[in-house]
């Protein structure tokens, strides 16, 4: 069994794509999608990353809410680089997962994240990991889900989905 510090060393795993991940989130109710571009005004940075909100509205550019998922496919150097998301193929999902979860996915509070960032590699594909910046916020994050990880994102992706609605209410 492999530990939360497993060193992958395999190729991008076979699994769900970044379109299949949008497809997921956007069948659930009010979820809408928006992949930053030049075109809507975004910071270039963000061009292809995409963020998933629950809006029953369908706003999007303008929400006012926080995505509960996200995309992204690159390093954003000075600030997220530890994922190495400029490898070719490698993109990483992003999910709200609450505290509660959080502490269930990887074994201790969001709090206690910064005593052990050093456990994790984040660079390994398809595992469920804290988010390499946001863990202290109870994100967590999967590099091409494959199939170790593609039926766990769904439910994790369902139980955040179901935290913004009740946080929308």
């Amino acid at each position: 069994m492999d530990s939360p510090a497993h060193r992958s060393t395999a190729g991008p795993a076979v699994g769900l794509t970044e379109a299949d991940v949008i497809a997921v989130a956007c069948g659930l109710p009010g979820v809408t999608a928006f992949t930053a571009g030049k075109a809507d005004g975004a910071p270039e940075i963000a061009w292809g990353d995409t963020f998933i909100y629950y809006e029953p509205d369908g706003r999007t550019a303008t929400s006012r809410h926080m995505p509960f998922a996200t995309i992204v496919t690159k390093d954003y150097p000075g600030f997220d680089t530890t994922s190495d998301l400029d490898r070719p193929g490698v993109f990483r999902v992003n999910v709200n997962a609450g505290r509660a979860a959080f502490e269930q996915l990887v074994g201790y509070p969001p709090a206690a994240h910064a005593d052990r960032h050093g456990d994790w590699d984040y660079t390994a594909l398809d595992r469920l990991l804290p988010h390499p910046v946001y863990a202290p916020q109870s994100w967590v994050s999967v590099l091409n889900p494959g199939e170790a990880t593609a039926e766990h994102l769904r439910s994790v992706l369902t139980a955040a989905h179901a935290r913004a609605v009740r946080r929308y209410r």
